[in-house]
């Protein structure tokens, strides 16, 4: 103890411009023993803290020789003592130093190769190192993605910087999106400052790797995350793809992930569906920032068709967001491609079904007001039928499909109430088309189809095999009645 506090009043004092190597030696002697924790583990935590903050300028002043001895104790020194403790801090602080010390434009190690390599091994502890600490020590946390930061800005050591992200994803989270399987890790525990500073760091990689954006998309997903956070998390990534920072396939892999994955609803029964909206908002918003909108549909059309029409099929908000996603990018007349057009005019209409089956009627239509919650739903769903009257002739093929499904098999009967439900479902999805003006215009062109769906209605009503009730019978005439009257049949 005595010794160091002798040391510490020493280089305190010492003229560095000239320091006397009759006493040097003597004192470079004992730093190195105190860093090589001769002196005893304990002892050397305790007492030997106050020695670290001088290793910058001795590196500057003395010899190769000694310069070596003490890089080789000071390394040895960082990486063995505990993650977050106080000589843990004071070390990544002397590294800092080392690594950009202050008031030079040039580093005065930057010719020196024998320092450089003992840099680059303090960089590759960093990603490790905040792993390590998790949500223990936020101080020290913190500490280390300052340096990150500093490092990202500073752009000497980019190829390193940019190497951490292979041990960085582990930071963030760990997740097979094939298996459902996501294990959230240290970023999603700690404050909103530290993520903020661990976010920041993103936007510096002058590439950033799939997998970690498929670690970063994960917690994107997280229930815990703050909704602000998260939008950082998107804006962030947003700004490296503008700045070349991530390819647009993987952009778009990303993009498709938030709006097909997120769950609206949590664990514990509460919707987060405002929040979701928002996000989808964001996403759409960014869509005609990547490039030519027709490009950037043919890009992404294939896998987000794929996961509209999946099956079984996704929730309804995922859904939207998705059918939102590509009315943002098309046009009129529909640039989307015949398989997609095919697939879609089969996953709407039952997209529809789903959306007047979860809403009902007084949902759908109040007055002559559409309700804001179908709204949302179902305004995607105009836009492409705007845009493809193959889309419609879809959804009314399917919807006579859908009304004479389920028949009569002469041996376990007939689900009464679902046969009704099924016809005032597929009104309810054919009136709420009606009351869209270019749509109510395009019926004209398919009075064929729609004959064959009031037939069919017609048909299920005096079917004596259907054994209805007269409640039934009198609830699909209702149906079919209002289905002629504004289609004027």
């Amino acid at each position: 103890m005595l010794n160091v506090i002798i040391s510490e009043i020493f280089f305190s004092l010492v003229d560095w411009s000239a320091p006397p190597s009759v006493f040097l030696d003597k004192f470079l002697v004992f730093i190195v023993d105190a860093l090589s924790e001769k002196a005893g583990k304990a002892s050397f935590q305790k007492h030997s803290l106050s020695l670290v903050c001088f290793i910058p300028k001795l590196i500057i002043q003395v010899d190769n020789s000694w310069k070596s001895h003490i890089l080789q104790a000071f390394t040895e020194a960082f990486k063995k003592c505990e993650p977050g403790s106080l000589m843990k801090l004071a070390c990544l602080s002397a590294i800092e130093e080392m690594l950009f010390p202050e008031n030079c434009s040039v580093s005065p190690y930057a010719s020196d190769l024998e320092i450089m390599d003992f840099q680059i091994s303090w960089i590759r502890e960093i990603p490790l190192l905040l792993t390590l600490l998790g949500d223990k020590s936020p101080s020290a946390s913190k500490a280390v993605l300052l340096l990150q930061l500093h490092l990202g800005q500073g752009g000497t050591f980019s190829q390193e910087f940019d190497n951490m992200q292979y041990s960085l994803r582990d930071f963030y989270s760990t997740c097979h999106f094939n298996d459902g399987d996501i294990s959230y890790r240290p970023f999603m525990k700690l404050d909103k400052e530290i993520q903020e500073l661990s976010i920041c760091c993103l936007y510096y990689f002058s590439f950033v790797d799939p997998s970690l954006l498929q670690s970063i998309a994960a917690c994107c997903l997280c229930d815990d995350l703050e909704p602000s956070i998260l939008f950082r998390l998107m804006e962030v990534s947003n700004c490296a793809y503008r700045a070349g920072h991530i390819q647009i396939t993987d952009y778009i892999s990303f993009l498709i992930t938030l709006l097909s994955r997120y769950q609206v609803s949590s664990e514990g029964g509460k919707s987060k569906s405002g929040l979701f909206r928002s996000v989808t908002s964001a996403v759409c918003s960014y869509l005609p920032q990547m490039g030519d909108d027709h490009l950037v549909l043919k890009m992404l059309e294939e896998a987000v068709v794929d996961q509209i029409a999946h099956k079984p099929p996704l929730a309804l908000e995922n859904m939207c967001a998705l059918l939102r996603m590509v009315v943002t990018l098309d046009s009129k007349p529909t640039k989307l491609s015949e398989p997609s057009i095919s697939k879609l005019g089969n996953a709407v209409p039952r997209y529809l079904i789903r959306v007047v089956s979860s809403l009902g009627e007084e949902d759908i239509v109040s007055g002559t007001k559409r309700t804001s919650r179908s709204r949302y739903y179902i305004l995607p769903c105009f836009l492409l039928f705007h845009r493809s009257e193959t889309i419609i002739n879809g959804v009314l093929n399917v919807m006579s499909s859908f009304i004479s499904e389920s028949s009569f098999d002469g041996q376990n009967g007939h689900d009464m109430v679902d046969q009704s439900t099924r016809i005032v479902t597929a009104v309810r999805v054919l009136l709420l088309m009606h009351e869209d003006l270019r749509v109510r215009e395009t019926f004209t062109h398919y009075k064929n189809e729609i004959d064959s769906i009031l037939l069919s209605i017609s048909r299920i009503k005096s079917d004596e095999g259907y054994k209805l009730k007269i409640e039934e019978k009198h609830k699909i005439q209702y149906q079919g009645d209002r289905l002629k009257t504004v289609t004027g049949r």
